[in-house]
């Protein structure tokens, strides 16, 4: 959803500009709930108010819900056919690349570089690699940001 929320609301509509579109979505993954909900909420907000959020939110769950519902209907009779066990299997490469190619252009807007990518690899290293609980890694990288910034605030006083 998030390829689909950025072409419509920053480049087609531009009631928010990318970079506002970067810290709503750092809010949207850190605020509970689905992220295309929260960004809905965020953007009906700013575009309409209550309104705008109640509009917003049902035209971000409402489609998806009732196609979902209409292909787990189709799919409780098909699941076992080859031939459906099959365009699955081939549907799987897209959806990487639909997920991919959208990372690679927020990672640019948000001049992440290759130095950077030392953070997010790290941490999934520790929980995937090292058993980490997420909480913790999550909690050591607010604690070392703020280390961080504060050594970069101290340095150039």
């Amino acid at each position: 959803m998030l390829p689909l929320i950025q072409r419509e609301v920053v480049e087609r509509k531009g009631w928010i500009g990318e970079e506002e579109f970067l810290n709503m979505i750092a809010l949207a993954q850190a605020a509970p709930g689905l992220i295309a909900v929260n960004s809905a909420i965020f953007i009906g907000w700013r575009v309409g108010g209550w309104r705008g959020v109640a509009g917003a939110v049902l035209g971000a769950v409402l489609p998806s819900f009732l196609i979902i519902l209409a292909i787990a209907m189709v799919f409780a009779q098909w699941k076992e056919q080859p031939a459906v066990e099959a365009v699955f299997k081939g549907i799987r490469p897209a959806v990487v690349a639909l997920i991919a190619a959208p990372l690679v252009k927020m990672a640019r807007a948000a001049k992440i570089s290759w130095g950077t990518l030392i953070i997010p690899i790290t941490a999934a290293l520790l929980i995937w690699l090292g058993h980490v609980n997420p909480i913790w890694v999550i909690l050591a990288t607010i604690i070392i940001t703020l280390i961080v910034v504060d050594i970069a605030e101290r340095r150039r006083r």
